[in-house]
């Protein structure tokens, strides 16, 4: 909340006393009377309470829920304006990276960084879906349907089903409420994902009785905007034969 100690002790014990005088707030909160006019001016200027004139002066606290509140609404102003200068600072360093190639281990991390690249989509999308991690269509769904709306020409292609872990999916089924152009074939236990032709990720998993094995899951992150134009024309190729079921 943004508070020094006093002020903390002071503001707590005002709470409970609703209203009091500074000799009373210094009783019962410990905080030495020589600091306290200081501390009760500052929670004053922070908006935890409220200074009534008078001989001698009243102090008041403002409804705890209109502080939290109004506190809350700070915090979350101040997050997400730290995390959009972070989230630039991150992604301008990216493309200065010397080899822009990483590994990605574990289906969290790997989901993760999917819906970052999605999220960084300004104009196409081009994903290929052979396989689907337990709990992951739901959220390329969402992160889909963001990206769309903001007018990202998005092309899916993807498997019917497969079985992850031993439980079915149902890959096509899932993404096809999604308002953009998909394809459905059996394609093999692969991902790929491609943003604008300038990034892309491969997903791999070891599979055993046509079942993909989760835990041995890797994604292969790719940053060589050469690599990811010429992916992304073979993609676009790929889509033009006619062996797919289109859905509008």
């Amino acid at each position: 909340m943004g508070l020094t100690e006093y002020e903390s002790k002071a503001y707590l014990s005002l709470t409970s006393l609703t209203s009091a005088t500074a000799l009373e707030v210094n009783e019962t909160s410990g905080v030495p009377l020589s600091r306290l006019y200081d501390v009760l001016k500052s929670l004053h200027k922070k908006g935890f309470i409220e200074i009534t004139r008078g001989k001698p002066l009243k102090y008041s606290v403002i409804p705890p829920q209109d502080v939290f509140k109004k506190a809350r609404v700070k915090i979350k102003e101040e997050l997400d304006e730290a995390e959009a200068e972070v989230k630039n600072i991150y992604e301008s360093q990216i493309s200065k990276s010397p080899a822009p190639i990483w590994l990605i281990y574990g289906t969290d991390k790997i989901v993760k960084k999917e819906l970052e690249i999605i999220g960084r989509a300004k104009d196409t999308l081009h994903i290929a879906a052979g396989f689907m991690f337990q709990g992951e269509l739901e959220k390329l769904d969402d992160a889909l349907g963001k990206s769309l709306k903001k007018g990202v020409q998005t092309r899916i292609i993807a498997a019917p089903y497969n079985i992850t872990d031993g439980e079915k999916i149902d890959i096509s089924k899932g993404l096809n409420k999604l308002d953009c152009q998909m394809k459905t074939f059996q394609i093999p236990f692969i991902k790929a994902l491609i943003r604008d032709k300038k990034e892309m990720m491969l997903i791999f998993s070891k599979f055993e009785d046509e079942s993909v094995i989760s835990q041995t899951a890797i994604g292969v992150w790719n940053k060589y905007t050469e690599f990811v134009e010429t992916i992304a024309d073979l993609y676009n190729l790929v889509w033009n034969m006619n062996l797919f079921t289109s859905y509008p």
